[in-house]
């Protein structure tokens, strides 16, 4: 049995993780305005987790702005990658995935014919690493104000 203290402090403790504040990664603002001005790319947000966690987060990270549309998945996998480009109307080629999980983020995208640019992050599940991974659609970069795109 868990007494009603211990419930208490586990909901206090769930919900100081929603408060938690938001912190950009270095780059991502700024790289994010760079490429909404140049107006020459719709920006996609595509991230998994639960629906109104994710909004919160993207809405309290100040970055919703510059974003075109926000794609919520249960599971990032080559099926759901493929039904986004699919309702987005874009042809594989002309889709590129920015994201820091080799397995979650860039296969997928790159396996349906897309284009993907890993951006490392020191901190990662272990059942999202993927060691040695190269591809000829491939970019990496060691952090977000290196990504540079052009047609």
């Amino acid at each position: 049995k868990v007494s009603a203290e211990i419930i208490n402090e586990i909901l206090s403790l769930g919900k100081s993780l929603l408060n938690m504040p938001i912190e950009l990664l270095p780059g991502v603002e700024e790289t994010l305005r760079t490429l909404k001005q140049s107006n020459r790319h719709r920006l996609i947000v595509a991230t998994k987790g639960d629906l109104l966690d994710q909004q919160r987060k993207l809405q309290r990270s100040g970055l919703a702005s510059y974003f075109d549309y926000v794609e919520i998945m249960s599971d990032k996998t080559e099926k759901e990658y493929a039904k986004l480009i699919n309702t987005l109307q874009v042809p594989p080629e002309k889709f590129m995935m920015i994201g820091n999980s080799l397995k979650s983020d860039i296969q997928p995208v790159l396996a349906i014919g897309g284009y993907a640019v890993h951006v490392p992050f020191e901190v990662m599940w272990q059942h999202e690493v993927v060691e040695n991974f190269e591809h000829p659609r491939l970019r990496k970069v060691k952090r977000m104000g290196e990504i540079v795109i052009s047609d």
